[in-house]
């Protein structure tokens, strides 16, 4: 055990003449160390967390300032106006029984009057400055200009913001002063739903709903929306906190499929086959994100290069674990924590991250991996499948954890689980995509998703799987964060991994290894019969959701961003088009379409709904169903494709925004329950099922790799499991110029759907709209990439 190594250090010995001391020089030495770490990271978190209070100012600032109000005294030119002369007046005075005197000189006095000033000028500047940089963040019209074309206001809008950005922003530099999440007027909101409904139903269900908007609208949502505006006001964001606890965290079902999502490695390279050595390199390149997380040191993401999005999820990333309860979890996120728990066939090993104050080097990890690979103990009694629990349904894992695991060494090791900095799976499987192997991308997906279902640790807020082939990926905890947050980590670990960290000739990391490290601890398990029965039950029904899930991952290479761009029109909106012809063609029918939006350009924005079956995806589908061919009714068929492109990027700006329906929807929901108003307009609306949910996963947050020198070195993205039980889940990442990624998962239990059906006709309906812009004029002529297109053959 650790314990018991590091007790070695420290021998107490009583004999008749006295007591015998010895320390360890060694041990003293690590305690030196340590807290010489310890002090010098809470000195830069300070000066970090002073220079961010201060932004967009600086503390040299003030300085200069300072300077100037002093000069005034001796140039006798007034600047402030007689306030230091009045701050100089209510000084507090000292008087003594003898002498009337001040308790200062006069001289001092003024200089003293001129520091205050200055610096309550100063503190004026900031929050003058900081409430400027909140109303140019304001202003979103540039969102809505045309690609290339940019008006003199917003030229000018862009020279302040970046006037006012300064020059090295930290992490959170402008987290006050992003602007609140906007609430929109209940008018526009009934408007827009109506309209996003209308191509999906009959004239008489359209009549029925539209008359239930109207009820609505002329009885309880001018209150509704009287006690939001308050809302609104009062917090910093009025949608995030109902979000995530109602959406997320009061969910009773399982989380695993239903809510965790899965992110994977690079596609093409796996820099080397050793798992130890890979989860040596990640982990290490993990633990440097996590100090310059903690130290605000990161650069914050901004639109465009200059516009700031909201950075406040990234506070939770490490040391966070979803907490079960009875009727509702909690997400706990704890300080800095030295340990990491790893799971490897059955067993739990508590490993420790640092020594003598620093972080363990890649080579170290290598070795403690390796021991915790060698360990050939057998799992203790109810140990192997503990996991499951996190997989299962959430109140009887509420009740287990209370119940059996409150106490004793159950305790201390679900403890060190929960406050951990994260959870390593060392898998003992091989997995990625190989495109010698049919299927393989599916089962890298499934693997990710949902593995054993009691080998990854479901509640964590992420889990870091190593394959023994050297692949890596992640499966995250939804309530916490969105995919960006994590994808943002996970480009600079993997760039890190690759092009900082390397390997050595034989594949192992490099560096020197300390051999005196103790090895990992075994964490103690005593689980009653009880508890073995929960366990596997959770098991059982988690075992019925993961082998009903039915993924099929689909690399598109005929065409990109690149070409599609030539074709002057947005790349989502062209894939978005094409999954409405996909489904179409898939189900004979349109059906209600989730887009996921982010709305970070707000303070603790999370996201957006964009509903991305309107009427001119309709007409644009029924238009490439109909059975003319000839040229010319390809140019109307073009025509519609512009209409819808544009309506489409249009309601993903206005989600963007702050215009969106769905939160503002969700939002009126939450508060007619508390205020016990029945809504059916509202029931009807958050009843309705997104038999279509998609999702695009963000790339290129850092620009850490250049994938057009180095075009092999690119993620192959993440997915989710399917959101209705008779519809398709489809998360897509477009990988530079010449390749599109698809993640589709539905289940196996509907009937209705196929994921490899689905995949081919995503290709095909890709194939066909890009043939419309192939004209007979030579000159404009924008052919396939890559020559002939690969029909159907399934690309895993």
């Amino acid at each position: 055990m650790a314990e018991a190594h590091q007790a070695v250090g420290f021998e107490f010995t009583v004999r008749p003449d006295g007591a015998d001391i010895k320390l360890s020089q060694e041990v003293i030495k690590n305690i030196y160390l340590s807290g010489v770490t310890a002090w010098r990271k809470r000195a830069i978190q300070f000066k970090n967390g002073v220079l961010a209070g201060v932004y967009p100012a600086s503390p040299s600032s003030w300085l200069i300032v300072v300077i100037a109000m002093i000069s005034t005294l001796y140039t006798r030119v007034d600047l402030s106006l007689g306030m230091i002369d009045l701050i100089k007046e209510n000084l507090p005075r000292l008087e003594t029984p003898h002498y009337h005197l001040g308790y200062m000189s006069v001289q001092t006095g003024k200089v003293l009057s001129a520091i205050l000033f200055a610096t309550l000028l100063w503190l004026f500047l900031i929050y003058l400055l900081r409430y400027s940089l909140k109303a140019l963040l304001s202003y979103h019209a540039w969102i809505f200009e045309s690609h290339g074309k940019m008006s003199s206001s917003t030229k000018l809008w862009l020279s302040l913001i970046k006037m006012f950005s300064g020059r090295r922003p930290l992490l959170y530099s402008f987290q006050a002063s992003l602007p609140r999440l906007p609430l929109p007027s209940v008018d526009d909101t009934i408007d827009r739903y109506l309209e996003s409904v209308h191509a999906l139903l009959d004239d008489k269900r359209y009549k029925q709903m539209e008359t239930l908007a109207n009820d609505f609208r002329n009885t309880s949502a001018p209150q509704l929306q009287r006690y939001l505006l308050l809302k609104s006001w009062w917090a910093t964001n009025y949608v995030s906190d109902w979000w995530e606890e109602y959406i997320y965290l009061r969910g009773r079902s399982p989380i695993m499929v239903n809510s965790n999502f899965y992110v994977m490695d690079l596609l093409y390279i796996t820099p080397t086959q050793r798992q130890t050595a890979r989860a040596g390199n990640v982990v290490h390149a993990m633990l440097q994100y996590r100090r310059k997380l903690e130290r605000g040191e990161h650069a914050p993401v901004r639109a465009l290069g200059i516009v700031p999005m909201c950075s406040s999820q990234m506070e939770r990333i490490f040391n966070t674990t979803r907490i079960p309860g009875i009727e509702t979890d909690i997400v706990q996120h704890l300080s800095d924590r030295k340990h990491l728990v790893v799971y490897h066939r059955g067993r739990f090993f508590q490993v420790w991250l640092y020594t003598g104050g620093r972080h363990l080097l890649p080579s170290e990890l290598e070795m403690q991996f390796q021991r915790i690979l060698n360990d050939t103990s057998e799992p203790q009694p109810g140990e192997l499948k503990l996991a499951a629990l996190t997989a299962g349904n959430r109140v009887p894992w509420a009740r287990a954890r209370l119940k059996y695991f409150s106490q004793g060494v159950n305790k201390a090791s679900l403890q060190a689980v929960e406050s951990s900095a994260f959870f390593l799976t060392l898998d003992d499987e091989a997995q990625g995509y190989d495109p010698a192997k049919t299927g393989s991308l599916d089962g890298y997906a499934k693997s990710l998703l949902h593995g054993k279902c009691y080998d990854r640790w479901f509640d964590k807020s992420f889990t870091l799987i190593s394959y023994t082939n050297g692949k890596m990926g992640i499966n995250t905890e939804h309530s916490w964060a969105d995919a960006p947050i994590i994808g943002h980590m996970w480009e600079y670990v993997l760039a890190t991994d690759c092009f900082h960290l390397g390997y050595t000739e034989e594949g192992h990391c490099k560096g020197d290894i300390n051999k005196g490290i103790p090895p990992p601890a075994r964490l103690e398990w005593q689980i009653p019969k009880e508890a073995k029965e929960t366990i596997e039950t959770s098991y059982v029904l988690a075992k019925q959701i993961a082998d009903d899930v039915d993924f099929h991952g689909c690399l598109f290479s005929e065409f990109g961003k690149g070409l599609i761009k030539k074709c002057r029109t947005s790349p989502d909106a062209f894939i978005q088009l094409a999954l409405q012809l996909a489904q179409f063609r898939d189900q004979g029918g349109f059906c209600l379409t989730y887009e996921s939006s982010m709305t970070r350009m707000f303070r603790e924005g999370r996201t957006e709904t964009v509903r991305s079956c309107t009427s001119e995806a309709v007409a644009f589908v029924r238009a490439m169903e109909e059975e003319d061919k000839t040229v010319s009714n390809n140019g109307t068929r073009l025509e519609l494709f512009r209409k819808a492109a544009d309506k489409h990027q249009n309601m993903y700006r206005l989600a963007m925004t702050g215009s969106g329906i769905d939160r503002h929807l969700f939002c009126l929901y939450i508060m007619s329950k508390y205020l016990r108003m029945d809504s059916p307009f509202l029931k009807q609306v958050l009843s309705e099922p997104w038999k279509l949910s998609t999702s695009q996963t963000p790339q290129q947050q850092l620009n850490l790799v250049d994938i057009n020198k180095f075009p092999r070195y690119v993620g192959a993205g993440g997915g989710f499991g399917p959101v209705a039980d008779d519809g398709y889940g489809v998360s897509y990442i477009i990988v530079g110029e010449d390749l599109i990624t698809f993640h589709i998962s539905s289940k196996f239990s509907s009937s209705e759907t196929d994921s490899f059906r689905f995949g081919q006709n995503i290709r095909k309906a890709m194939l066909d709209i890009q043939s419309l812009f192939k004209p007979t004029n030579h000159k404009t002529e924008l052919p396939l990439m890559n020559g002939v297109s690969k029909g159907h053959k399934k690309d895993v």
